[in-house]
């Protein structure tokens, strides 16, 4: 069964670091765009970076620039999003998904999500 599995969440603190996976199984992500979304509590969810079949790149939201980054593995059929100083309000889940271009809201294959908490 073909499936994305995001991995890597967990609680740290203000200025930590943290990488997400995101693996994929059943199917090969070679030619597929990932990309990284987020829902915090209460809000709606938000694009976070994509990464192209091509290996370029798109920010969704200017709220992670120079702080996060993306990148995907195709030996290992995954995808990562590098997370440094993070702050409070990445709080949130983050999900990956997949699509031929940039995924949008309206893309149909999301993984289960990974919780990140940012607190002290």
């Amino acid at each position: 069964q073909a499936q994305l599995v995001e991995s890597g969440g967990d609680l740290v603190q203000p200025g930590d670091s943290l990488r997400l996976s995101c693996a994929a199984s059943g199917f090969t992500l070679d030619y597929y765009a990932i990309g990284w979304f987020r829902q915090a509590p209460g809000k709606e969810r938000e694009g976070v970076l994509c990464i192209t079949s091509g290996g370029g790149t798109m920010d969704y939201t200017d709220s992670v620039k120079g702080r996060f980054t993306i990148s995907r593995d195709n030996a290992k059929n995954t995808v990562y999003l590098q997370m440094n100083s993070l702050k409070p309000e990445d709080t949130a889940v983050y999900y990956c998904a997949l699509d031929f271009t940039c995924p949008t809201h309206d893309s149909t294959y999301w993984g289960q999500g990974t919780q990140v908490t940012v607190s002290s």
